[in-house]
């Protein structure tokens, strides 16, 4: 497939033209791999125009499988970038989560299926490296043949199906079965509810014994600096600011990231992206998105 960073030639008006309708065909596919691997629509946005960039100046011919060569220069550009961008999230102003994204139009983003696109499995990829992510988004998400992806991440497809199952291992052992999508959202729906009205017993009900809640302000916003822990206490907790977090505000319910979430808005701006992950245990996390950077896409 050859270097996918090299320049070369470039054709006049009509080749180029030829190149962007190529191009468009599969950005959505390389959308959803940079966002899988980044969690963020920003950040993949602007791997998709680095990428459209290095085809622009490609020497075209030579590339037989355009989807293909894409594909790897996609990948190897978010597992760079994923490298400085957890430095970052380092110096992160309280928990960071992932960005949602709007999934009305495009289910699955791009992929053959919908793996590794709901928020609460993009904050366990976070524990991944870079090429396990890769690994595990290209098998799981868009079904790449095991061949493929090795050549892709540059190692042997013997390392690539350890690194894969390594992945499947890791999401397992850190989370429950999910609930389905109609009782995912009936729990959101019921949580909102309780939430609005403060009612404590009724929130304690909806909540596994462990859950956990996690707000995202990114010190832009007042929200909480650390994730609160354990049924009674993420009860008390919303229930606490009842009073003051739901005057004037109106519940839209969407979809984001293939899921239903709540968008909260106070004069006609959303303001907080509200979802829930959970199990036959109940809500086993909640995830509050506030950071203004983060919502605008939604």
């Amino acid at each position: 497939m050859g270097d996918t960073g090299s320049a070369g030639q470039s054709g006049g008006p009509a080749d180029l033209d030829e190149a962007a309708t190529v191009f468009a065909g599969v950005r959505p596919r390389l959308f959803g791999i940079a966002y899988r691997m980044l969690g963020s629509v920003t950040e993949a946005e602007d791997l998709v125009q680095e990428a459209w960039l290095r085809w622009q100046g490609y020497d075209r011919a030579t590339v037989t499988d355009p989807a293909a060569f894409l594909a790897t220069v996609i990948t190897r550009l978010a597992i760079n970038a994923l490298q400085s961008a957890r430095a970052r999230r380092e110096t992160y102003v309280g928990p960071w989560l992932p960005e949602p994204v709007d999934t009305t139009a495009d289910p699955h983003l791009g992929a053959e299926r919908g793996e590794a696109l709901g928020l609460a499995v993009l904050l366990l990829l976070e524990r991944l490296s870079p090429t396990e992510r890769a690994a595990y988004v290209l098998r799981e998400a868009f079904d790449y043949p095991y061949r493929q992806i090795a050549g892709i991440i540059q190692v042997s497809e013997v390392a690539v199906r350890q690194l894969v199952s390594r992945a499947r291992k890791h999401l397992v052992s850190e989370r429950r079965a999910p609930v389905s999508t109609a009782q995912q959202r009936r729990l959101l729906t019921a949580f909102v509810a309780a939430a609005r009205a403060g009612d404590l017993t009724a929130l304690e009900d909806l909540l596994a014994a462990d859950a956990v809640s996690y707000s995202d302000g990114g010190g832009a916003v007042r929200a909480s600096r650390f994730p609160v822990v354990g049924a009674p206490r993420v009860a008390k907790y919303v229930s606490a600011f009842a009073d003051r977090f739901w005057v004037g505000v109106e519940v839209e319910f969407g979809t984001v990231n293939g899921q239903a979430a709540a968008l909260l808005r106070r004069d006609g701006e959303v303001f907080t992206v509200l979802t829930v992950d959970a199990s036959d245990q109940g809500i086993d996390q909640v995830l509050w998105m506030m950071n203004p950077a983060k919502i605008a896409a939604v």
